[in-house]
């Protein structure tokens, strides 16, 4: 299968240096802007309700991140996410934890009815919470990640009309009509926090510099953070652990070229039944 995409996606990132507007969750902020120059794109966090819709008007793609939600963030997202489209800007919504609490499921469901969201990335308890399916969850995390979620994927981007990638041992990314999975990643990936945040915040970067091809776009971003986690936890010596690794990670982030993605992604593709 043909992976030339990720030759120029990941050329135009860090060619063009899109700028990339995030509101997202304060625990992760550093990392995620971190993550997005590493790759070759220019981040700005701008968080106010008095500039998020004039900086989202300036950027080459949006994340809206709703991790440490409250009503002034999110009042902000929505603004934001309002101002994108009517810039045709890509919009990409993390909905964080949008199992856990009615809050952040009502919060998803607002973002998602008040705009039109392109990419929604989220683990399946999250993915499926916005369906109404059951799920396993415990606060932000997901509890089952065993199964393969290409028809939860699917189901998920007709339902919102957008590119859904449902994360997880397995990622499966769909535009309702085919899917990509990528069996990339690393369990230390789960040892420090942030990890899918920075994931959201490369496919943001992705979308940003390759607006007419989220799908291909969206898997790129999510191949970046497998293969760099592989990458990361190979470099560990023998006494380093987790606060190594997030180092190491971000070394990877900033390391990647087309090339090493081209020969590590283990990726398939395949057109849906619908």
């Amino acid at each position: 299968m043909s992976t030339d995409f990720f030759v120029k996606i990941l050329s135009a990132v860090q060619h063009g240096h899109p700028l990339v507007h995030q509101i997202t969750n304060y625990v992760t902020v550093t990392d995620c802007a971190n993550a997005t120059l590493a790759i070759g794109a220019s981040p700005v966090m701008a968080h106010s309700i008095l500039e998020a819709a004039d900086m989202a008007s300036l950027a080459q793609a949006l994340l809206l991140n709703i991790g440490t939600p409250d009503e002034n963030s999110a009042a902000a997202m929505l603004k934001a996410g309002q101002a994108a489209n009517r810039f045709k800007i890509p919009v990409i919504l993390d909905p964080v934890g949008a199992g856990a609490t009615p809050f952040r499921k009502k919060l998803s469901e607002t973002l998602l009815q008040g705009m039109q969201v392109n990419i929604l990335r989220g683990n399946q308890a999250e993915i499926r919470a916005l369906l109404q399916l059951s799920s396993g969850s415990r606060g932000v995390d997901s509890l089952d990640d065993q199964e393969d979620f290409g028809e939860l994927a699917g189901r998920a981007a007709r339902e919102y009309r957008c590119i859904a990638a449902v994360t997880g041992r397995i990622d499966c990314i769909s535009d309702g009509q085919q899917i990509i999975r990528i069996a990339n990643g690393h369990p230390l990936l789960q040892k420090i926090t942030g990890t899918g945040c920075m994931c959201s915040a490369l496919c943001a970067s992705c979308a940003a510099a390759c607006p007419d091809n989220l799908l291909d776009a969206a898997a790129t971003g999510i191949a970046i953070s497998g293969v760099a986690g592989e990458i990361a936890a190979g470099n560990l010596l023998p006494h380093e652990g987790s606060g190594t690794f997030h180092l190491r990670l971000m070394d990877a982030f900033s390391n990647m070229t087309a090339e090493i993605l081209q020969q590590k992604t283990r990726m398939t593709r395949q057109t849906l039944h619908t």
